[in-house]
Protein backbone atom coordinates (compact mmCIF):
# COMPACT_ATOMS: atom_id res chain seq x y z
CA UNK A 1 0.00 0.00 0.00
CA UNK A 2 3.29 2.17 -0.36
CA UNK A 3 2.36 4.12 -3.75
CA UNK A 4 -1.86 4.32 -2.57
CA UNK A 5 -1.08 8.47 -3.26
CA UNK A 6 -0.19 8.17 -7.25
CA UNK A 7 -4.06 5.67 -7.82
CA UNK A 8 -6.56 7.20 -7.18
CA UNK A 9 -7.76 5.51 -4.52
CA UNK A 10 -9.95 8.04 -2.44
CA UNK A 11 -13.67 7.31 -2.42
CA UNK A 12 -16.35 9.78 -3.23
CA UNK A 13 -18.58 9.34 -0.23
CA UNK A 14 -20.77 12.21 0.84
CA UNK A 15 -22.90 13.10 3.78
CA UNK A 16 -25.65 9.91 2.87
CA UNK A 17 -22.72 7.53 2.90
CA UNK A 18 -21.32 9.44 6.22
CA UNK A 19 -24.80 9.23 8.14
CA UNK A 20 -25.15 5.67 6.89
CA UNK A 21 -22.42 4.51 8.55
CA UNK A 22 -22.77 6.05 11.63
CA UNK A 23 -25.95 4.81 12.17
CA UNK A 24 -24.56 1.07 11.76
CA UNK A 25 -21.64 2.15 14.57
CA UNK A 26 -24.40 2.95 16.93
CA UNK A 27 -26.15 0.11 16.47
CA UNK A 28 -22.86 -2.13 16.65
CA UNK A 29 -22.24 -0.06 19.85
CA UNK A 30 -25.51 -0.65 21.15
CA UNK A 31 -25.94 -4.84 20.08
CA UNK A 32 -22.58 -4.88 22.87
CA UNK A 33 -24.48 -2.67 25.47
CA UNK A 34 -27.40 -5.19 25.51
CA UNK A 35 -25.37 -8.53 25.24
CA UNK A 36 -23.65 -6.61 28.68
CA UNK A 37 -26.72 -7.43 30.67
CA UNK A 38 -27.01 -11.07 30.13
CA UNK A 39 -23.15 -11.86 30.90
CA UNK A 40 -23.04 -12.34 35.06
CA UNK A 41 -20.79 -15.61 34.66
CA UNK A 42 -17.41 -16.30 32.65
CA UNK A 43 -18.97 -18.86 30.96
CA UNK A 44 -22.16 -16.14 29.54
CA UNK A 45 -18.93 -14.31 28.55
CA UNK A 46 -16.83 -16.68 26.95
CA UNK A 47 -19.21 -19.05 25.80
CA UNK A 48 -22.60 -16.92 25.64
CA UNK A 49 -23.84 -19.35 28.61
CA UNK A 50 -24.49 -22.07 25.72
CA UNK A 51 -27.80 -21.02 24.56
CA UNK A 52 -28.01 -19.53 21.29
CA UNK A 53 -30.05 -20.97 18.48
CA UNK A 54 -28.85 -23.12 15.26
CA UNK A 55 -29.47 -20.42 12.98
CA UNK A 56 -27.99 -17.70 15.01
CA UNK A 57 -24.55 -19.75 15.57
CA UNK A 58 -25.11 -21.08 11.99
CA UNK A 59 -24.82 -17.33 10.35
CA UNK A 60 -21.95 -16.52 13.21
CA UNK A 61 -20.12 -19.29 12.04
CA UNK A 62 -19.89 -18.18 8.55
CA UNK A 63 -19.69 -14.36 9.41
CA UNK A 64 -16.68 -15.15 11.73
CA UNK A 65 -15.11 -16.73 8.67
CA UNK A 66 -16.26 -13.98 6.72
CA UNK A 67 -13.76 -11.51 7.57
CA UNK A 68 -11.95 -8.73 5.76
CA UNK A 69 -9.12 -11.18 4.77
CA UNK A 70 -11.60 -13.71 3.14
CA UNK A 71 -13.76 -10.54 1.62
CA UNK A 72 -10.45 -8.87 0.02
CA UNK A 73 -8.10 -11.77 -0.05
CA UNK A 74 -10.59 -13.69 -2.03
CA UNK A 75 -11.65 -11.19 -4.28
CA UNK A 76 -7.84 -9.84 -4.50
CA UNK A 77 -7.47 -14.13 -5.40
CA UNK A 78 -10.49 -13.55 -8.12
CA UNK A 79 -8.46 -10.63 -9.80
CA UNK A 80 -4.94 -12.51 -9.70
CA UNK A 81 -6.14 -16.10 -10.42
CA UNK A 82 -9.99 -16.14 -11.90
CA UNK A 83 -12.22 -19.09 -11.01
CA UNK A 84 -9.79 -21.42 -9.68
CA UNK A 85 -10.13 -19.52 -6.37
CA UNK A 86 -13.06 -20.98 -5.67
CA UNK A 87 -11.87 -24.48 -4.14
CA UNK A 88 -11.02 -22.46 -1.43
CA UNK A 89 -14.92 -22.85 -0.73
CA UNK A 90 -15.60 -25.93 -2.50
CA UNK A 91 -12.90 -27.99 -1.97
CA UNK A 92 -11.08 -25.92 0.72
CA UNK A 93 -14.05 -25.47 3.16
CA UNK A 94 -17.24 -27.52 2.49
CA UNK A 95 -16.30 -31.04 2.79
CA UNK A 96 -14.78 -30.12 5.85
CA UNK A 97 -17.68 -28.13 7.78
CA UNK A 98 -19.56 -30.76 7.03
CA UNK A 99 -17.29 -33.31 8.56
CA UNK A 100 -16.95 -30.96 11.51
CA UNK A 101 -21.13 -30.96 11.95
CA UNK A 102 -21.32 -34.84 11.28
CA UNK A 103 -18.14 -36.69 13.03
CA UNK A 104 -16.68 -33.89 15.34
CA UNK A 105 -19.23 -31.53 17.00
CA UNK A 106 -20.42 -34.81 19.46
CA UNK A 107 -17.08 -35.13 20.71
CA UNK A 108 -16.57 -31.46 21.52
CA UNK A 109 -19.79 -30.60 22.68
CA UNK A 110 -20.96 -33.97 24.41
CA UNK A 111 -17.16 -33.67 26.18
CA UNK A 112 -18.26 -30.35 27.82
CA UNK A 113 -14.60 -28.41 26.72
CA UNK A 114 -14.65 -24.90 26.47
CA UNK A 115 -11.80 -24.55 23.76
CA UNK A 116 -10.11 -26.69 21.31
CA UNK A 117 -6.43 -26.82 23.76
CA UNK A 118 -8.69 -27.54 26.70
CA UNK A 119 -9.76 -30.92 24.61
CA UNK A 120 -5.67 -31.62 23.77
CA UNK A 121 -5.38 -30.97 27.53
CA UNK A 122 -7.50 -33.98 28.26
CA UNK A 123 -6.55 -36.15 25.51
CA UNK A 124 -2.82 -35.74 25.65
CA UNK A 125 -2.04 -34.00 28.84
CA UNK A 126 -0.17 -30.24 29.98
CA UNK A 127 2.63 -30.18 27.59
CA UNK A 128 0.37 -30.86 24.46
CA UNK A 129 -1.78 -28.34 25.93
CA UNK A 130 0.61 -25.67 26.52
CA UNK A 131 2.17 -25.72 23.11
CA UNK A 132 -1.28 -25.52 21.18
CA UNK A 133 -2.90 -22.86 23.99
CA UNK A 134 0.18 -20.49 22.63
CA UNK A 135 0.58 -21.08 19.29
CA UNK A 136 -3.01 -20.61 19.30
CA UNK A 137 -2.99 -17.20 21.30
CA UNK A 138 0.07 -15.84 18.67
CA UNK A 139 -1.99 -17.09 15.40
CA UNK A 140 -4.77 -15.32 16.55
CA UNK A 141 -3.04 -12.17 17.23
CA UNK A 142 -1.48 -12.22 14.02
CA UNK A 143 -4.51 -12.79 12.15
CA UNK A 144 -6.12 -9.99 13.86
CA UNK A 145 -3.61 -7.55 12.85
CA UNK A 146 -4.10 -8.25 9.26
CA UNK A 147 -7.83 -7.61 9.66
CA UNK A 148 -6.93 -4.64 11.57
CA UNK A 149 -4.48 -3.38 8.39
CA UNK A 150 -7.22 -3.97 5.71
CA UNK A 151 -9.75 -1.79 8.27
CA UNK A 152 -7.13 1.26 8.47
CA UNK A 153 -6.65 1.26 4.53
CA UNK A 154 -10.15 1.46 3.72
CA UNK A 155 -10.97 4.45 6.82
CA UNK A 156 -7.85 5.74 4.95
CA UNK A 157 -9.10 5.89 1.74
CA UNK A 158 -12.23 7.04 2.75
CA UNK A 159 -11.07 9.65 4.88
CA UNK A 160 -7.76 10.46 4.29
CA UNK A 161 -6.49 10.06 7.75
CA UNK A 162 -3.06 8.35 8.57
CA UNK A 163 -3.35 4.50 8.47
CA UNK A 164 -1.81 4.23 12.42
CA UNK A 165 -4.42 6.78 13.11
CA UNK A 166 -7.35 4.27 11.17
CA UNK A 167 -5.76 1.45 12.96
CA UNK A 168 -6.38 2.91 16.45
CA UNK A 169 -9.43 3.58 15.85
CA UNK A 170 -10.71 0.92 14.34
CA UNK A 171 -9.23 -1.28 17.17
CA UNK A 172 -11.16 0.97 19.76
CA UNK A 173 -14.24 0.17 18.53
CA UNK A 174 -13.91 -3.82 18.29
CA UNK A 175 -12.57 -3.87 21.12
CA UNK A 176 -15.59 -1.92 22.76
CA UNK A 177 -18.04 -4.47 22.11
CA UNK A 178 -15.92 -7.77 22.37
CA UNK A 179 -15.25 -6.20 26.03
CA UNK A 180 -18.85 -5.66 26.96
CA UNK A 181 -20.92 -8.28 25.69
CA UNK A 182 -18.40 -10.73 25.39
CA UNK A 183 -19.21 -14.04 22.94
CA UNK A 184 -22.87 -13.52 22.65
CA UNK A 185 -22.15 -9.31 21.60
CA UNK A 186 -19.60 -11.12 19.00
CA UNK A 187 -21.79 -13.20 17.82
CA UNK A 188 -25.04 -11.38 17.78
CA UNK A 189 -23.05 -8.52 15.46
CA UNK A 190 -21.90 -11.26 13.07
CA UNK A 191 -25.09 -12.31 12.19
CA UNK A 192 -25.99 -8.43 11.51
CA UNK A 193 -22.51 -8.40 9.52
CA UNK A 194 -23.48 -11.28 7.52
CA UNK A 195 -26.13 -9.15 6.15
CA UNK A 196 -25.00 -6.19 5.94
CA UNK A 197 -22.09 -7.84 3.56
CA UNK A 198 -24.50 -9.68 1.46
CA UNK A 199 -26.84 -6.52 1.19
CA UNK A 200 -23.21 -4.52 -0.02
CA UNK A 201 -21.81 -7.36 -2.49
CA UNK A 202 -24.76 -8.79 -4.33
CA UNK A 203 -25.46 -5.26 -6.41
CA UNK A 204 -21.60 -4.56 -6.62
CA UNK A 205 -21.64 -7.98 -8.69
CA UNK A 206 -25.19 -7.68 -10.59
CA UNK A 207 -23.82 -4.03 -11.14
CA UNK A 208 -20.50 -5.47 -12.40
CA UNK A 209 -21.63 -8.12 -14.37
CA UNK A 210 -24.36 -5.98 -16.17
CA UNK A 211 -21.47 -3.13 -17.32
CA UNK A 212 -19.11 -5.97 -19.11
CA UNK A 213 -22.07 -7.82 -21.06
CA UNK A 214 -23.29 -10.23 -18.33
CA UNK A 215 -21.73 -13.63 -17.70
CA UNK A 216 -20.48 -14.27 -21.56
CA UNK A 217 -19.36 -10.77 -21.07
CA UNK A 218 -16.77 -11.36 -18.73
CA UNK A 219 -15.82 -14.77 -19.85
CA UNK A 220 -14.70 -12.98 -23.48
CA UNK A 221 -12.71 -10.12 -21.78
CA UNK A 222 -11.21 -13.05 -19.33
CA UNK A 223 -9.80 -14.91 -21.93
CA UNK A 224 -8.78 -12.09 -23.81
CA UNK A 225 -6.60 -10.69 -20.92
CA UNK A 226 -3.22 -11.92 -19.32
CA UNK A 227 -3.57 -15.12 -17.52
CA UNK A 228 -5.92 -16.04 -19.99
CA UNK A 229 -9.03 -18.78 -20.56
CA UNK A 230 -7.08 -20.73 -17.80
CA UNK A 231 -9.12 -18.61 -15.21
CA UNK A 232 -11.98 -19.45 -16.45
CA UNK A 233 -11.95 -23.28 -15.02
CA UNK A 234 -11.74 -24.21 -11.52
CA UNK A 235 -9.28 -27.40 -12.21
CA UNK A 236 -6.87 -27.73 -12.72
CA UNK A 237 -5.88 -24.53 -10.92
CA UNK A 238 -1.86 -24.35 -12.08
CA UNK A 239 -1.52 -20.67 -11.28
CA UNK A 240 -3.06 -20.51 -7.91
CA UNK A 241 -1.02 -23.45 -6.57
CA UNK A 242 2.76 -22.67 -8.91
CA UNK A 243 3.01 -25.91 -10.36
CA UNK A 244 3.39 -26.65 -14.04
CA UNK A 245 2.63 -30.07 -14.11
CA UNK A 246 -1.75 -30.85 -13.99
CA UNK A 247 -1.53 -33.88 -11.70
CA UNK A 248 0.29 -32.32 -9.48
CA UNK A 249 -1.57 -29.18 -9.21
CA UNK A 250 -4.78 -31.17 -8.53
CA UNK A 251 -2.65 -33.61 -6.14
CA UNK A 252 -1.76 -30.14 -4.05
CA UNK A 253 -5.43 -29.11 -4.23
CA UNK A 254 -6.94 -32.09 -2.84
CA UNK A 255 -4.18 -33.01 -0.49
CA UNK A 256 -2.58 -29.67 0.56
CA UNK A 257 -5.32 -27.30 0.33
CA UNK A 258 -8.73 -29.77 0.40
CA UNK A 259 -7.35 -32.09 2.99
CA UNK A 260 -4.66 -30.80 5.26
CA UNK A 261 -5.20 -26.67 5.23
CA UNK A 262 -8.67 -27.47 4.90
CA UNK A 263 -9.86 -29.72 7.48
CA UNK A 264 -7.17 -28.59 9.92
CA UNK A 265 -8.41 -25.46 9.90
CA UNK A 266 -12.47 -25.90 9.92
CA UNK A 267 -12.18 -29.09 12.58
CA UNK A 268 -9.87 -27.36 15.35
CA UNK A 269 -9.64 -24.17 14.90
CA UNK A 270 -11.41 -22.44 17.77
CA UNK A 271 -12.24 -19.84 16.01
CA UNK A 272 -15.03 -21.53 14.65
CA UNK A 273 -15.88 -24.26 16.81
CA UNK A 274 -16.70 -21.34 19.59
CA UNK A 275 -19.63 -20.22 17.70
CA UNK A 276 -21.31 -24.44 17.29
CA UNK A 277 -20.11 -24.67 21.21
CA UNK A 278 -22.52 -21.86 22.13
CA UNK A 279 -25.07 -23.28 20.75
CA UNK A 280 -28.13 -24.64 22.74
CA UNK A 281 -27.96 -28.22 22.36
CA UNK A 282 -25.85 -30.94 20.66
CA UNK A 283 -28.52 -31.39 17.19
CA UNK A 284 -27.95 -27.48 17.32
CA UNK A 285 -24.26 -27.56 17.45
CA UNK A 286 -23.99 -30.31 15.17
CA UNK A 287 -25.98 -28.27 12.86
CA UNK A 288 -24.21 -25.09 13.31
CA UNK A 289 -21.22 -25.83 10.58
CA UNK A 290 -24.00 -27.31 8.04
CA UNK A 291 -26.29 -24.37 8.09
CA UNK A 292 -23.02 -22.30 7.78
CA UNK A 293 -22.43 -24.21 4.53
CA UNK A 294 -25.22 -23.30 2.58
CA UNK A 295 -24.25 -19.60 2.07
CA UNK A 296 -20.88 -20.70 2.18
CA UNK A 297 -20.40 -22.41 -1.07
CA UNK A 298 -22.60 -19.71 -2.96
CA UNK A 299 -19.87 -16.67 -1.50
CA UNK A 300 -17.31 -17.77 -4.36
CA UNK A 301 -20.00 -15.87 -6.66
CA UNK A 302 -20.06 -12.55 -5.18
CA UNK A 303 -16.60 -12.09 -3.99
CA UNK A 304 -14.45 -14.04 -6.75
CA UNK A 305 -16.32 -12.66 -9.58
CA UNK A 306 -16.28 -8.77 -8.47
CA UNK A 307 -12.55 -9.63 -8.33
CA UNK A 308 -12.48 -11.28 -11.63
CA UNK A 309 -14.69 -7.97 -13.03
CA UNK A 310 -12.29 -5.58 -11.47
CA UNK A 311 -9.35 -7.52 -13.21
CA UNK A 312 -10.50 -6.33 -17.02
CA UNK A 313 -12.89 -3.49 -16.02
CA UNK A 314 -10.67 -1.29 -13.41
CA UNK A 315 -8.14 0.69 -15.66
CA UNK A 316 -4.87 -0.28 -12.80
CA UNK A 317 -5.67 -3.48 -12.87
CA UNK A 318 -6.44 -3.88 -16.18
CA UNK A 319 -3.99 -4.96 -19.25
CA UNK A 320 -0.18 -3.90 -18.77
CA UNK A 321 -0.83 -3.38 -15.31
CA UNK A 322 -1.99 -6.64 -15.00
CA UNK A 323 0.82 -8.44 -16.81
CA UNK A 324 3.17 -6.17 -14.28
CA UNK A 325 1.50 -7.02 -11.18
CA UNK A 326 1.46 -10.83 -12.29
CA UNK A 327 5.12 -10.75 -12.14
CA UNK A 328 5.41 -9.05 -8.97
CA UNK A 329 5.77 -4.79 -9.79
CA UNK A 330 3.38 -2.66 -8.54
CA UNK A 331 5.20 0.62 -9.55
CA UNK A 332 3.24 0.31 -12.53
CA UNK A 333 -0.08 1.39 -11.10
CA UNK A 334 0.23 1.96 -7.62
CA UNK A 335 -2.52 -0.27 -7.20
CA UNK A 336 -1.88 -4.00 -6.11
CA UNK A 337 -4.35 -6.91 -6.39
CA UNK A 338 -5.59 -5.98 -2.53
CA UNK A 339 -7.51 -3.32 -3.64
CA UNK A 340 -9.46 -4.93 -6.38
CA UNK A 341 -12.92 -4.51 -4.86
CA UNK A 342 -12.40 -0.81 -3.25
CA UNK A 343 -11.43 0.13 -7.21
CA UNK A 344 -14.76 -1.55 -8.18
CA UNK A 345 -17.25 0.17 -5.65
CA UNK A 346 -15.11 3.66 -6.75
CA UNK A 347 -16.20 3.00 -10.32
CA UNK A 348 -19.42 1.60 -9.97
CA UNK A 349 -22.00 2.38 -7.38
CA UNK A 350 -23.32 5.63 -6.61
CA UNK A 351 -23.73 7.71 -3.61
CA UNK A 352 -26.20 5.58 -0.81
CA UNK A 353 -25.27 2.65 -1.98
CA UNK A 354 -21.39 3.58 -1.51
CA UNK A 355 -22.42 4.13 1.99
CA UNK A 356 -23.83 0.34 2.54
CA UNK A 357 -20.82 -1.05 0.31
CA UNK A 358 -18.38 0.40 2.86
CA UNK A 359 -20.21 -0.26 5.79
CA UNK A 360 -20.54 -4.26 4.40
CA UNK A 361 -16.39 -3.79 4.02
CA UNK A 362 -16.13 -2.53 7.53
CA UNK A 363 -18.01 -5.08 9.06
CA UNK A 364 -16.10 -8.02 7.25
CA UNK A 365 -13.02 -6.51 9.00
CA UNK A 366 -15.04 -6.10 12.47
CA UNK A 367 -16.98 -9.63 12.56
CA UNK A 368 -13.43 -11.26 11.61
CA UNK A 369 -10.95 -9.21 14.06
CA UNK A 370 -13.66 -9.73 16.86
CA UNK A 371 -13.93 -13.52 15.95
CA UNK A 372 -9.81 -13.40 16.74
CA UNK A 373 -9.93 -11.35 19.83
CA UNK A 374 -12.94 -13.57 21.43
CA UNK A 375 -11.49 -16.96 20.92
CA UNK A 376 -7.97 -15.63 21.67
CA UNK A 377 -9.11 -14.16 25.68
CA UNK A 378 -10.98 -17.77 26.22
CA UNK A 379 -7.60 -19.47 25.05
CA UNK A 380 -5.45 -17.05 27.15
CA UNK A 381 -7.97 -17.19 29.88
CA UNK A 382 -8.73 -20.42 30.92
CA UNK A 383 -6.04 -22.28 28.89
CA UNK A 384 -2.97 -20.54 29.70
CA UNK A 385 -4.07 -18.13 32.79
CA UNK A 386 -6.41 -20.50 34.66
CA UNK A 387 -4.25 -23.66 33.53
CA UNK A 388 -0.80 -22.66 34.78
CA UNK A 389 -0.42 -19.30 36.20
CA UNK A 390 -3.58 -17.91 38.78
CA UNK A 391 -5.74 -21.67 39.30
CA UNK A 392 -8.56 -21.95 41.83
CA UNK A 393 -9.38 -18.57 41.53
CA UNK A 394 -13.66 -17.20 42.00
CA UNK A 395 -15.28 -16.98 38.74
CA UNK A 396 -15.67 -13.34 38.80
CA UNK A 397 -12.07 -12.45 38.57
CA UNK A 398 -11.62 -14.44 35.62
CA UNK A 399 -14.39 -12.28 33.89
CA UNK A 400 -12.52 -8.80 34.51
CA UNK A 401 -9.32 -11.34 33.45
CA UNK A 402 -10.79 -11.85 30.10
CA UNK A 403 -11.96 -8.23 29.25
CA UNK A 404 -8.42 -7.24 30.07
CA UNK A 405 -7.01 -9.59 27.62
CA UNK A 406 -9.40 -8.29 25.38
CA UNK A 407 -7.78 -4.98 25.60
CA UNK A 408 -4.39 -6.55 25.80
CA UNK A 409 -4.94 -8.66 22.53
CA UNK A 410 -5.96 -5.63 20.77
CA UNK A 411 -2.90 -3.51 21.80
CA UNK A 412 -0.63 -6.30 20.22
CA UNK A 413 -2.88 -6.48 17.31
CA UNK A 414 -2.04 -3.34 16.38
CA UNK A 415 1.44 -3.97 16.29
CA UNK A 416 1.10 -7.22 14.03
CA UNK A 417 -1.18 -5.28 11.41
CA UNK A 418 2.00 -3.73 10.20
CA UNK A 419 3.60 -7.08 10.01
CA UNK A 420 0.93 -7.85 7.34
CA UNK A 421 1.04 -4.31 5.49
CA UNK A 422 4.38 -6.26 4.16
CA UNK A 423 2.02 -8.10 1.80
CA UNK A 424 0.88 -7.64 -1.94
CA UNK A 425 -1.87 -10.28 -1.53
CA UNK A 426 -2.66 -11.01 1.63
CA UNK A 427 -4.17 -14.56 0.93
CA UNK A 428 -0.76 -15.51 1.00
CA UNK A 429 0.10 -14.38 3.91
CA UNK A 430 -2.68 -16.36 5.74
CA UNK A 431 -2.02 -19.51 4.14
CA UNK A 432 1.56 -19.33 5.18
CA UNK A 433 0.10 -19.02 8.82
CA UNK A 434 -2.15 -21.62 8.67
CA UNK A 435 0.68 -24.09 7.53
CA UNK A 436 2.31 -23.67 10.20
CA UNK A 437 0.22 -23.35 13.26
CA UNK A 438 -2.99 -25.42 12.07
CA UNK A 439 -2.22 -28.22 9.36
CA UNK A 440 0.19 -29.86 12.31
CA UNK A 441 -2.80 -29.46 14.95
CA UNK A 442 -4.90 -31.17 12.61
CA UNK A 443 -2.68 -34.23 12.45
CA UNK A 444 -2.27 -34.34 16.00
CA UNK A 445 -5.72 -34.08 16.74
CA UNK A 446 -7.24 -37.01 14.11
CA UNK A 447 -4.67 -39.32 15.26
CA UNK A 448 -5.42 -38.48 18.92
CA UNK A 449 -8.89 -39.22 18.35
CA UNK A 450 -9.10 -42.39 16.45
CA UNK A 451 -6.00 -44.15 17.49
CA UNK A 452 -6.01 -45.11 20.95
CA UNK A 453 -2.71 -46.39 21.65
CA UNK A 454 -1.32 -42.41 20.59
CA UNK A 455 0.59 -41.74 23.91
CA UNK A 456 0.76 -37.88 25.78
CA UNK A 457 4.50 -37.49 24.69
CA UNK A 458 4.01 -37.65 21.34
CA UNK A 459 0.70 -35.39 21.02
CA UNK A 460 3.64 -32.84 21.93
CA UNK A 461 6.85 -33.93 19.97
CA UNK A 462 4.39 -34.37 16.77
CA UNK A 463 2.67 -30.76 17.08
CA UNK A 464 6.27 -28.95 17.41
CA UNK A 465 7.97 -31.37 14.78
CA UNK A 466 5.14 -30.46 12.52
CA UNK A 467 5.21 -26.89 12.75
CA UNK A 468 9.69 -27.48 12.62
CA UNK A 469 8.67 -29.00 9.18
CA UNK A 470 6.35 -25.95 7.79
CA UNK A 471 8.48 -23.24 8.61
CA UNK A 472 11.47 -24.87 7.18
CA UNK A 473 9.21 -25.23 3.96
CA UNK A 474 8.70 -21.56 4.18
CA UNK A 475 12.47 -20.92 4.60
CA UNK A 476 13.32 -22.80 1.21
CA UNK A 477 11.17 -20.59 -0.38
CA UNK A 478 11.75 -17.53 0.96
CA UNK A 479 15.15 -18.01 0.31
CA UNK A 480 14.93 -18.83 -3.38
CA UNK A 481 16.54 -22.46 -2.32
CA UNK A 482 12.97 -23.74 -3.86
CA UNK A 483 11.26 -22.00 -6.28
CA UNK A 484 7.67 -22.04 -4.97
CA UNK A 485 5.21 -19.42 -6.96
CA UNK A 486 1.52 -19.09 -6.30
CA UNK A 487 0.01 -20.70 -3.09
CA UNK A 488 2.00 -23.28 -3.69
CA UNK A 489 4.88 -22.77 -0.71
CA UNK A 490 1.90 -23.23 1.61
CA UNK A 491 0.15 -26.26 0.24
CA UNK A 492 3.65 -27.80 0.55
CA UNK A 493 3.89 -26.56 3.73
CA UNK A 494 0.98 -27.76 5.03
CA UNK A 495 1.39 -31.48 3.10
CA UNK A 496 5.10 -31.53 5.11
CA UNK A 497 3.78 -30.37 8.42
CA UNK A 498 0.89 -33.10 8.23
CA UNK A 499 3.33 -35.93 7.36
CA UNK A 500 6.48 -35.21 9.64
CA UNK A 501 4.02 -34.71 12.76
CA UNK A 502 2.10 -38.00 12.14
CA UNK A 503 5.73 -40.12 11.04
CA UNK A 504 7.05 -38.42 14.34
CA UNK A 505 3.82 -39.06 16.64
CA UNK A 506 3.84 -42.81 15.58
CA UNK A 507 7.50 -43.70 16.11
CA UNK A 508 7.03 -41.85 19.59
CA UNK A 509 3.92 -43.31 20.62
CA UNK A 510 6.11 -46.74 20.36
CA UNK A 511 8.68 -46.25 22.41
CA UNK A 512 6.44 -44.34 24.72
CA UNK A 513 3.84 -45.78 27.22
CA UNK A 514 -0.01 -45.10 26.35
CA UNK A 515 -2.59 -43.94 28.60
CA UNK A 516 -4.93 -46.45 30.49
CA UNK A 517 -8.27 -46.99 28.86
CA UNK A 518 -10.55 -45.80 31.69
CA UNK A 519 -9.42 -42.37 31.09
CA UNK A 520 -9.79 -41.62 27.59
CA UNK A 521 -13.79 -42.61 27.41
CA UNK A 522 -15.34 -39.71 25.58
CA UNK A 523 -11.67 -38.31 24.04
CA UNK A 524 -11.45 -41.31 21.70
CA UNK A 525 -13.70 -42.65 18.65
CA UNK A 526 -13.76 -46.19 19.59
CA UNK A 527 -13.87 -46.08 23.54
CA UNK A 528 -17.00 -43.33 23.73
CA UNK A 529 -20.25 -45.04 23.85
CA UNK A 530 -22.58 -44.78 20.76
CA UNK A 531 -25.52 -42.78 23.01
CA UNK A 532 -23.81 -40.18 24.54
CA UNK A 533 -22.62 -39.14 20.80
CA UNK A 534 -26.54 -39.17 19.80
CA UNK A 535 -28.33 -35.95 19.86
CA UNK A 536 -32.05 -35.60 21.19
CA UNK A 537 -34.75 -35.33 18.21
CA UNK A 538 -37.35 -34.25 20.15
CA UNK A 539 -39.27 -30.67 20.82
CA UNK A 540 -36.72 -28.19 19.46
CA UNK A 541 -34.51 -30.49 17.90
CA UNK A 542 -37.87 -32.41 15.92
CA UNK A 543 -38.57 -32.56 12.13
CA UNK A 544 -36.64 -33.88 8.82
CA UNK A 545 -34.92 -30.68 7.87
CA UNK A 546 -33.06 -30.45 11.28
CA UNK A 547 -31.63 -34.05 10.90
CA UNK A 548 -27.50 -32.90 10.52
CA UNK A 549 -27.19 -35.81 7.97
CA UNK A 550 -29.66 -34.81 5.72
CA UNK A 551 -28.26 -31.66 5.72
CA UNK A 552 -25.04 -32.56 5.11
CA UNK A 553 -25.86 -34.62 1.90
CA UNK A 554 -27.99 -32.02 0.08
CA UNK A 555 -24.94 -29.72 0.75
CA UNK A 556 -22.51 -32.22 -0.78
CA UNK A 557 -24.97 -33.16 -3.69
CA UNK A 558 -24.79 -29.33 -4.44
CA UNK A 559 -20.77 -28.57 -3.65
CA UNK A 560 -20.30 -31.85 -6.48
CA UNK A 561 -22.00 -30.32 -8.84
CA UNK A 562 -20.45 -26.80 -8.72
CA UNK A 563 -17.49 -28.46 -8.91
CA UNK A 564 -18.46 -30.35 -12.22
CA UNK A 565 -20.30 -26.95 -13.80
CA UNK A 566 -17.29 -24.71 -13.68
Amino acid sequence: MHVLAEANLRLDANAIDYVLLAFYFVLVLGIGYLARRQVSSSLDFFLSGRSLPAWVTGLAFISANLGAIEVMGMSANGAQYGLPTAHYFWIGAVPAMLFLGVVMMPFYYGSKVRSVPEFMRRRFGKPAHLVNGISFAVAQILIAGANLFLLATVVNLLLGWPIWVSVILAAAIVLTYTALGGLSAAIYNEVLQFFVIVAALVPLTVVGLYKVGGWQGLVDKVSGSPGGADQLNSWPGNQLTGFGDNFLSVLGLVFGLGFVLSFGYWTTNFVEVQRAMASKSMSAARRTPIIGAFPKMLIPFIVIIPGMIAAVTVTELMGENKTALLAGDPSASGADFNDALLLLMRDLLPNGMLGIAIAGLLASFMAGMAANLSSFNTVFTYDIWQSYIKKDKPDGYYLSFGRLVTAIGTILAIGTAFIASTYSNLMDYLQQLFSFFNAPLFATFILGMFWKRMTATAGWTGLVSGTLAAIGVFLLAETGAWDLPGQGASFIGAGAAFVVDIVVSVAVTYATRPKPEAELVGLVYSLTPKNTRQHSTTGDDAGWYRKPGLLAGIVLIITIVLNIIF
